[in-house]
């Protein structure tokens, strides 16, 4: 974990990002490494990558469910996220969405929960490897 945080520390002093998305991404570094939810995989690659990537995301007016097997995750991750940026009605749930934590995690095979969002109108974003 220690890597990871001088990374962010290096893209804050390169001013790739700004210092409050930088403190952000070390305080979730640092509940990712005290989290029981989140745990390296003890199954093999092949069996790990029969896993699914499952997001939710929950508010007054919408709830959205996508499951996504592991094997096409790494491909689409990036390019999904894009086009829903660009879509109006999505956007305002995905902005937040650090993808590179989400592939790190799938490159590392860790297990269970690796986003909890909720926003101060209560809509929630939930992404688990299972």
């Amino acid at each position: 974990m220690k890597s990871e945080i001088e990374k962010v520390l290096t893209m804050v002093q390169e001013g790739k990002i700004g210092t409050d998305k930088g403190s952000e991404l070390i305080h979730v570094l640092q509940e990712k490494e005290q989290s029981p939810t989140i745990r390296p995989s003890s199954h093999t690659s092949s069996n790990y990558s029969d896993k699914t990537l499952r997001i939710r995301v929950v508010s007054e007016s919408d709830n959205v469910n996508v499951n996504l097997p592991i094997k096409l995750v790494k491909v689409v991750l990036a390019a999904g996220h894009n086009i829903a940026l660009k879509i109006p009605q999505s956007e305002q749930y995905v902005k937040d969405i650090d993808i590179n934590l989400i592939l790190e995690a799938i490159e590392n095979e860790l297990d269970g929960q690796i986003v909890d969002v909720k926003s101060a109108n209560g809509d929630t974003v939930s992404i688990t490897i299972e």
